[in-house]
This record gives structure tokens, sequence and C-alpha cells, in this order.
């Protein structure tokens, strides 16, 4: 943890107070259920309040950036900016992966790599920067790592294929279209979840992906190109 305390101060100018926080939001499941004995903490919790602050932090930057922008458009905007391959990204722009605490079944299959450990790695990190220093603390942050990448439009042509699906499906009118999981293996820190999406009770394409989100964008897409 010393290496990361070293980088989060040489590169953020951030010191926790608590050093514990730190080192839960650095720590997966799947090390802390390799480590029973020693009663580790992951950082799930973690995940689950650096996920709200975050989306209420992004929320606030795209309401008062953009007055005149409809509800609807602020709401694509934001889910382009907290999806889960753009937190990731932006782990791996601070090196976090390195230093992320995994199982030894979690290294071996690639995990450090894997976009929705590093996604709910990046949140576990806002959660406990919050809990440590306040939501003002979180949002310098996230005005040096995320802002300037939104401020240059890098997420305004991310393609949401949920939306772009129910789109050119309503065109003429309304369609009920729903997401179903079919499938959904492996062990939790590493689920594998395949997808069917149906329109007015169609099926008409399925996809999978490491997460129900990155599932339900694969059938959407995969639906988009039967369409044509």
């Amino acid at each position: 943890m010393q290496a990361l305390e070293e980088k989060l101060k040489a590169d953020f100018g951030i010191v926790f107070k608590d050093k514990s926080l730190l080192d839960t939001a650095f720590t997966h499941t799947s090390y802390a259920n390799e480590h029973r004995l020693l009663n580790i903490s992951h950082n799930e919790r973690l995940e689950f309040l650096g996920d709200a602050v975050l989306q209420l932090l992004i929320s606030r930057y795209l309401f008062e950036k953009f007055p005149k922008r409809p509800e609807g458009d602020l709401s694509k905007m934001r889910s382009m900016i907290v999806r889960e391959e753009s937190l990731a990204g932006f782990s791996k722009d601070c090196d976090f992966e390195a230093f992320i605490k995994l199982g030894k079944g979690e290294e071996k299959t690639g995990g450090r790599e894997r976009e929705t450990i590093l996604g709910d790695l990046f949140e576990a990190f806002l959660g406990a920067l919050d809990l440590d220093q306040g939501i003002e603390v979180v949002e310098k942050f996230l005005n040096q790592v995320m802002i300037p990448k939104v401020e240059v439009g890098d997420y305004e042509q991310v393609k949401d294929y949920k939306t772009a699906l129910q789109e050119k499906l309503q065109v003429k009118g309304s369609v009920q279209i729903n997401y179903r999981v079919i499938s959904e293996t492996g062990p939790a820190h590493d689920k594998h979840f395949e997808v069917v999406v149906s329109a007015d009770g169609k099926d008409l394409s399925g996809g999978q992906g490491k997460s129900k989100k990155l599932a339900e964008q694969a059938a959407a897409r995969a639906a988009l190109d039967q369409l044509g």
C-alpha cells in the first residue's frame, strides 16, 4: 500500500487519513475469500457508495455545463460517462490495476485487466475518498481525472446500443422491449451472463458479457445488426 499512497500523493495530492479505507477499496472479494481467517474486508460496500457519489457529481456537472439540454440528453451523456468500460479506463489512467489485491485464481485468469473489476475498483476508491475526506475532495479528483476527457467530447460519441435499438424499433410507435437473463454462470467474482432481447414478445437476438449491462448491450448490438 505504501507505493499506492506515494502515487496518490504525487499524482493527485491525496493523502488518506484512514489508511484502512484505502486498503479496503483495493481489496477484491476474491482476495478476501481466500483469506477468510483474517476477516479481511472487501470493496463492494465502498463501490456501492462510490457509485452514488459519482452519479451525483456527474449529474450536477452536466446540469451546470449544459443548461439548455433536456433531461433525456443529460441522462444519455451520464450513462456514457459512468458506464463500466469508461470507469475501467479511468482506473487504468490512474494505474489502479497495479495495486488491487486479487485472489490467486482471479489473478491467473486476467482479473487485473477485467473491466468489471477495474470499474468497480474506481467506484470503491471514490467511496473511500468520500468517507475519508468528503465529497468536495472527490469532486476535485474527478476534475483531474474524468472531466478533462468529458470536456473534449470523448464520451459524446460512445454508442449506447440499447438506446439505439429502442429508437429504431419505436420509430412507428410504442414497442415493448425486454431483456431477460437466460444464463448466469461462474463464481461471484467472475460471473458470465447471457441475455436475450425481445420486442413485443418476439426474441430478436442474444448477447453475452461479464455483467448484465454488458450482455444487454451485446444483445442490442446484435439485434441492430440483424435489423440492418
